[in-house]
């Protein structure tokens, strides 16, 4: 390393420099330089702590070099390069401007979380993501970015509270704040396990995703995509590796939203769930907890932050030049938009995991451990969520968007710095599927694992085919669902209605519990005999030390409950 200095710090005085830089050739000098010279600077980062602080006797890690985090740190300035690029033309107000100086602090808050060696500190970092992110979706300046802003906002905060009240306990429990394997023992570490599902989007647990990542603007979409699941999916391979759990959510993370992509109108809703899906092979990985399937969820999230970025790009730049994103409205636009329609091509052929493409070379590996590992009743699952992937993602976004009926639309393609920040991600893509070498060699653990064998090649070649097949047989005989305007009906829609009804019941007991808490007879009832029996020689808190905590998390999640469904 040239300067031994916490990788989210350059991010960080990066974002104040370009609020201050004058338009033009400096400040997009510094938008691109940034991640340059970030990840120039983290090459040769030698493992351990490398900065510590001590604050009320617990020593806090700003900057440790962890078995993952040298991997995710060079994604991470990868991607930032990739999406400063990509918004480079945003220099029209101040609108642009802070919308720019966000997406610096967004990706500062993810290196901070990737190199954290504490809990404290990924607390911090956890929720600075929370808030830089949520400035991505608001600058968009439409009703339902505002809306879905403040619900992703009350969501994100709400995993940030999980997490600082299971370390806290965690802390209690242990005496160390360090940040490592936790396991899933005691209290703690179920709400610091619930803490990272909501941020990776597990089941029941994903709709701020599918809610808030298509009301972002173009490009912030394209960092959103980037970091806040690949930061859960990171805190998930190091605190709970070979987590049984893991395995069966994972496995339903993939086959579940493919039925929702199926029918979704909006083409970038679709790929919020194909995130999902994405995520889940991520997620099964990291439950198996083997060497081959921990680098294969590593692996797979590096390649899923390109060609997903890809492939937001290419609708992020549809609605760019287009005003339109729904696939009813599109199509035929691969008349006036042909390199990007053959940019957008290359995304869906990686995360359909085509061979010499990069989904196939990271996917295969969490195939493969699976296999080894006798889960072969998932398998199947995954498999047909490979198959899934390929409908809709593969095939239903570029389809749709520029190969199917002509919609009469005529327009241009997107400025050149957007062009070029597709063809840079495009590149990657295909230069990992033919060189997967070169990604093998970053990953954590040594492997002698090689995808091109004729079982794998086969095996995914007759997949896509006959993939392909049912897509076309679907279409010709009119099954396949036409795209239509509509609202899809999700889970969130059962705990949007079930909230409201509860919160409604207990109206009144609230407003009773109310009265008495102000009341001066409540006070003094609690300071001479409740006090004693809480925090008393035989009280709760000595018999349990974690009770109090048990109770301020409690009225803290109500309070959030309320917050968001009122």
């Amino acid at each position: 390393m040239w300067i031994d200095v916490p990788p989210f710090l350059p991010f960080f005085l990066g974002a104040l420099l370009v609020v201050l830089a004058p338009r033009g050739w400096a400040r997009n000098a510094l938008l691109l330089g940034i991640p340059i010279l970030g990840g120039l600077n983290l090459i040769g980062a030698d493992p351990g702590p490398h900065m510590e602080v001590e604050v009320f006797h617990y020593v806090l890690t700003p900057f440790q070099v962890g078995t993952f985090s040298l991997l995710f740190g060079y994604l991470f300035h990868i991607a930032a390069f990739i999406g400063n690029l990509f918004a480079l033309h945003l220099k029209r107000d101040d609108d642009d401007t802070l919308q720019q100086a966000a997406a610096l602090l967004y990706a500062g808050s993810a290196l901070g979380a990737v190199f954290a060696g504490d809990f404290i500190t990924l607390f911090v970092f956890w929720e600075l993501l929370a808030v830089t992110s949520a400035a991505l979706i608001w600058a968009r300046r439409t009703d339902r970015s505002v809306r879905a802003g403040l619900r992703y906002l009350v969501i994100q905060v709400l995993s940030g509270v999980l997490l600082l009240a299971g370390a806290l306990i965690r802390v209690h429990e242990t005496g160390s704040i360090a940040f490592g394997y936790v396991g899933l023992e005691g209290l703690g570490a179920w709400l610091i396990f619930l803490s990272f599902g909501i941020k990776a989007a597990f089941p029941l647990l994903h709709n701020w995703l599918t809610d808030a990542y298509p009301e972002g603007t173009p490009t912030g979409t394209v960092f959103l995509s980037a970091f806040t699941t690949k930061v859960a999916v990171y805190a998930l391979a190091v605190a709970f590796p070979g987590t049984e759990m893991l395995i069966y959510i994972g496995a339903l993370m993939t086959a579940s939203p493919i039925f929702y992509a199926v029918i979704e109108n909006d083409l970038r809703r679709v790929l919020g769930y194909s995130m999902i899906n994405q995520i889940g092979f991520m997620v099964t990985g990291i439950g198996l907890g083997t060497a081959l399937s921990l680098n294969g969820a590593v692996a797979h999230a590096f390649n899923d932050v390109l060609f997903k970025g890809l492939l937001f790009m290419g609708m992020g730049s549809v609605l760019h030049q287009t005003g339109k994103i729904n696939g009813s409205d599109l199509g035929g636009l691969y008349k006036s938009m042909p390199i990007t329609a053959a940019l957008t091509t290359v995304g869906a052929a990686s995360i359909s995991a085509f061979p010499l493409f990069s989904g196939f070379v990271s996917k295969s590996m969490v195939m493969a451990a699976l296999l080894e590992e006798g889960h072969f009743m998932i398998w199947p699952v995954l498999l047909f969520a490979s198959a899934g992937v390929f409908h809709h993602a593969g095939i239903k976004i570029p389809f749709f968007a520029f190969f199917a009926h002509d919609s009469g639309i005529r327009t241009k393609e997107p400025p050149w710095n957007m062009v070029l920040a597709m063809a840079l991600a495009a590149v990657l893509c295909v230069g990992i599927g033919t060189f997967p070498q070169y990604l093998y060699g970053l990953l954590p653990f040594e492997t002698d694992f090689w995808p091109y064998d004729i079982t794998h090649v086969l095996t995914q070649t007759q997949l896509l085919f006959f993939g392909a097949l049912a897509f076309i047989g679907l279409q010709k005989t009119g099954i396949y669902p036409a795209e239509l305007r509509s609202v899809n009906i999700d889970a969130e829609w059962t705990y949007r209605w079930f909230a409201p009804q509860a919160i409604r019941k207990l109206a009144p007991a609230v407003a009773f519990l109310n009265r008495i808490i102000r009341s001066g007879a409540f006070a003094t009832l609690v300071l001479r005999r409740g006090a004693s029996r809480i925090y008393g020689p035989t009280g709760l808190a000595r018999q349990w030390p974690t009770g109090s905590m048990v109770i301020w998390v409690t009225v803290m999640l109500a309070a959030y409950l309320i917050f968001y469904f009122l």
